[in-house]
């Protein structure tokens, strides 16, 4: 116990640390994240600069990776249209606020590409090569991690494939119709629409041509109307009294009564008053 303050919580031997998520979601995940991969909008709106990239998703042929040296790795990037987003990682480097600074995480970085390789076609030279470059990382085709295709959930990322890396997607998840090699009874998500554009296909020629006409007009009732003070809204208030327009321009309510004051009442009209 501490002399000041409080005394600490202890560890609770109850807490869920990790947290199990169902496998075929975590298919579900991973199959999203390669295929967003492939989408140049979303890799932008993640902030890659993958403006000097030839095409996306960028394969490059495997004999290009048979580098060991990480000057080697660094040209063959340059020479991919990646040296943009290397140089981007490299001065986004910052120092941690806060305590992190003391627990090993002193500094702050981005995300640079991710380097997909098959290592059992390629080999695993080009994870030691590109070990100490700023910002990039290795996998293996055949061990994709979540973490490393969506950082932070977030889609879009800079992905580098072999080309034998990219061939061995179709026998580790095959496709909609073909059954996975390597998951059991495995098929890729399918769509559910072949046109996302909901409008579009509302508002098509057949769609349109077997509608039925609407009934009573075009007109749609509102279930929430706001409720307006007509004191304040002058709208509101001509559609209560129409009058209300003449009685400002002619400044009636300002007006003084003709005659002054009225006369007071006598005594006997209020003893009539309460006799009657």
């Amino acid at each position: 116990m501490c002399r000041s303050g409080r005394m600490f919580a202890p560890t609770k031997v109850w807490r869920k640390w990790h947290q199990k998520i169902n496998l075929g979601q975590k298919r579900f995940a991973t199959a999203s994240a390669l295929a967003a991969s492939a989408v140049p909008a979303l890799l932008f709106a993640r902030g890659h600069h993958v403006s000097t990239v030839p095409e996306v998703p960028l394969v490059v042929e495997s004999s290009a990776f048979n580098v060991a040296k990480t000057a080697a790795a660094v040209k063959l990037l340059g020479a991919v249209g990646a040296g943009p987003d290397l140089a981007k990682v490299k001065a986004s480097k910052k120092l941690r606020a806060g305590h992190g600074k003391l627990r090993g995480r002193r500094h702050r970085q981005r995300r640079g590409p991710l380097v997909v390789y098959d290592p059992e076609a390629d080999g695993k030279d080009i994870v030691q090569a590109c070990r100490n470059i700023s910002g990039v990382e290795t996998c293996s085709v055949y061990a994709l991690n979540l973490l490393q295709l969506a950082p932070g959930g977030h889609l879009g990322r800079f992905v580098i494939w072999s080309s034998n890396a990219f061939s061995a997607l179709d026998k580790i998840y095959g496709s909609t119709t073909e059954a996975s090699q390597l998951k059991k009874d495995y098929l890729l998500p399918s769509n559910l629409i072949a046109q996302p554009d909901i409008a579009k296909l509302i508002n098509s020629s057949e769609v349109q041509a077997v509608l039925r006409p609407t009934r009573g007009g075009a007109v749609t009732k509102r279930s929430m109307v706001q409720k307006k003070n007509p004191l304040k809204n002058k709208q509101v208030l001509l559609r209560l009294n129409p009058y209300a327009k003449a009685f400002a321009e002619q400044k009636i309510g300002t007006q003084k009564a003709e005659g002054g004051k009225p006369e007071r009442v006598n005594e006997a009209f209020g003893k009539n008053l309460h006799e009657n």
